[in-house]
Order: structure tokens, then sequence, then C-alpha cells
């Protein structure tokens, strides 16, 4: 049959789908040329064999979840103007979003919403901004959000979903107001796993520390997401403080209550800062898909010296190269630390992680920073980073080391 026209709303979602595994450099290619009308062969692609393959699907046909989905497309497109159906479904595509990582399910999610995404009412506002935080562009997410705030102060996921905005681009004072003001709006556990997570990077991390171990100890019957949420925070909280016993306990205890994409980077990044190479082989060798994840399978590999290594040094190559063709600047964290950890190439890597800092500054971008800037030899590039931490004054191991490093010149 003939190609049906790709949509403007299609070809973001088609496009969002390239930074997933294909068939190497020459099946990546081929799609961008389909999908921007750039040729780049005079013949139409043909599989070579029978049993070639295309794509791997993250689900199976059969699988609960897979199953669940197919359902909710079919009920809304007996009726595609249902907006309960439309929210239904959008949210779902947003969670395994953040389970998996995949940014197609954002994608996905912002197809659903389209017929009120210029328009939009409350319900789908907050959709609007989550997707757009999701996608960094945060300028556009705290504009929704502080429109449904303004409609409706007591709108306990906009103030947090705006908490997180804040938190992710250092705004901690601004961010902390969100956080308390949860106390009246949602649960204990969430509002302390809000403010612990903001006041562990501004001064407070041995206090937030305690306090979010108390309070998880004493909600035991707490929603999975928010003991998963809490659980995670107290590893990142023990690792960043050098409490490395604690950290595995508490990122062992979250691994048991069903890990997501997040939880996976953040114990194999402790695990390797830990020298721990085979372990995070072991924890990331079925998780090739997340671009993140499999940044820090080949740190391991790398290490380890292992076959695959040449292999998935490509694909992740190729990822990035089409990740910057689609402008997207999503990955400039984890492209910065490949150019830096992988290909040992700091001049490189240095205008990437600045670029990245300027839009989020968590601790690992503000690592990213400074450590390419000492690797590049240009302390200069490292001054907006080491003034910031003298006013935040987050407190983490692996930063001090190389803000003395970067003042003692060595």
């Amino acid at each position: 049959p003939a190609p049906s026209p790709v949509s403007r709303v299609g070809a973001k979602i088609f496009l969002s789908s390239l930074g997933s595994p294909l068939v190497g450099r020459r099946g990546l290619f081929l799609i961008l040329s389909l999908v921007l009308g750039t040729p780049a062969w005079a013949t139409p692609f043909i599989p070579e064999r029978d049993d070639q393959v295309l794509e791997q699907l993250r689900t199976k046909p059969l699988d609960p979840v897979a199953r669940e989905l197919s359902q909710l497309r079919a009920d809304l497109s007996r009726t595609p103007r249902d907006l309960p159906k439309a929210l239904t479904l959008s949210r779902r595509y947003i969670e395994m979003g953040r389970l998996t990582a995949d940014p197609r399910y954002n994608g996905y999610a912002q197809a659903v919403l389209a017929p009120w995404w210029e328009k939009p009412p409350a319900e789908v506002l907050l959709m609007r901004a989550t997707l757009r935080q999701s996608s960094h562009d945060f300028k556009g997410a705290l504009a929704d959000l502080e429109q449904l705030i303004k409609a409706d102060p007591r709108s306990a996921q906009a103030r947090l979903t705006r908490a997180v905005v804040y938190q992710v681009q250092g705004e901690y004072a601004l961010a902390k107001q969100d956080c308390a003001s949860l106390i009246q709006l949602s649960t204990e556990l969430v509002t302390v796993s809000c403010l612990a997570g903001v006041a562990s990077l501004n001064r407070q991390a041995e206090q937030s520390y305690r306090l979010l171990a108390r309070v998880l100890k004493a909600s035991p019957q707490a929603g999975l997401g928010e003991k998963l949420w809490a659980t995670t925070l107290l590893g990142e909280i023990a690792a960043r403080q050098g409490q490395a016993k604690a950290a595995e306990l508490h990122f062992k205890q979250a691994m048991a209550l069903g890990p997501d994409a997040y939880l996976l980077g953040a114990y194999a990044d402790f695990l390797l800062d830990q020298g721990r190479p085979q372990a995070v082989v072991d924890l990331l060798k079925d998780q090739t898909r997340v671009d993140g994840l499999l940044l820090r399978l080949v740190l391991a590999e790398q290490t380890l010296k292992a076959p695959v290594l040449a292999t998935h040094r490509a694909d992740l190559t190729a990822r990035f190269a089409a990740s910057r063709l689609r402008g997207d600047t999503v990955h400039q964290r984890e492209e910065a630390r490949f150019l830096l950890q992988v290909l040992k190439q700091p001049k490189q890597a240095l205008p990437v992680a600045q670029a990245n800092w300027q839009i989020q500054r968590e601790p690992a971008d503000t690592y990213l920073l400074l450590a390419a800037a000492l690797a590049a030899g240009d302390k200069t590039a490292a001054q907006p980073a080491l003034t910031w931490l003298q006013e935040v004054r987050t407190e983490d191991k692996q930063l001090a080391v190389l803000v003395k490093a970067l003042g003692s010149g060595k």
C-alpha cells in the first residue's frame, strides 16, 4: 500500500523513536531520510533476510501492559473526543515513559492530547506541563504550572511538579516553598520526600536523611511509588555523603520494590563509583534500549575490556548523532559524559557540559562541568559552577574533590 503522509505530531513521535537501537547506522540514516525528506539512498530499503531484525518491541502482544494499552487505545478510537478516556491513556503513557525512560511514550501521550493541546482544560494543562518538563522545556512547564496554581492554589500535583522543576534548575528556595505547601495537600511521606530532596542539596544533607528515614519507617501504608521515591532518595543522599554501606542498603531496598530506569541509573552510578564494573554489567546487561543505562554499561565494559564494548560504543555514538539532528537537549548530560569518560575528549565534552549546566543543575550536571573543565585545563569554564556551589553549599564528597582540585590548580 502507498505510504500515508506523516503528520506533524506523528513526525515528532517518530523522531523520538530514534533514541532507541534500530538496525545500525544504515537503518538510522534511512529513517531520518524518510522523515526529513532527504534521500539517503536512491532505492528503498529492503531487508536482506526474512529474519532480519528491524526493531525490538519492548512488550509482547500478550503482555498485560501491552494488552491494557491496546484496550485503552481501542476505547479512545471509538470516541476520540472523550477527554476522560484520553487522559487515562495519556497518563498510562507517561507512567510507562517514566518507568522505561523511553521518550516515545511521551510522544504518544502528546498525540492523544492533541485535540486539546493548544487550548487545554486544567487536566490537560497539567499533563502538558509534565510532558514539557520531561523534554526539558522548563520555561514552558513553569508557565503552565503557574497558570494552574493561580487557578487552583491547592493543586498538590502542580505544586509538586513545580518543586521538581525548580530543584532541577537549582532554585532551591523556590522549590522548598512549593514542597512546604504540600503539608496541607498531600501525605507526610510525599511532603518530606520533596523537602528532603531539596534540602539535602542545600546545606542540610544529614538532617534530611534522618528525617526522611524516620518518616519512611513510620509510613508502612504508603503507596509503592512513594516508597520507591523515598528509598531511592535515601540511597542518593547516603552516596553523596560517602556512606557506602547505607547507600547500598537503600538501593537494594528500592530494587526490591520494583526498579525503574531512574533507580537503575542511580544504583549503577553508585556501583561505578565503588569500582564494581561487573556488578554494573550484571545490573544493566538487558537495559541497552535506554541511552543513559547503555552509557553506564559502556563505562563498566570499558573497565572490564569487554568484547561487546566496541558495538555498544558505536551504538551510543549513533544515538547521540540522531539526538543532535533532532535538536534534542534532553541527553546533553549523557553526551557530555560519553565524550569525557568514554571517548576521552574533554575539550569536546566541555561545551556540551556547559550548555547542559545552563538548563539543569543537579549534582551530576555540576560534576560533569567541573570534571570536563579540569580535564580540559580550563579553570575559567568551571568558575560559574564553583561560585554557585559556594552559594548553595551542596554536600557531596565527589564534588568536594573536584572543587579542591580546581582550587589548587592540580
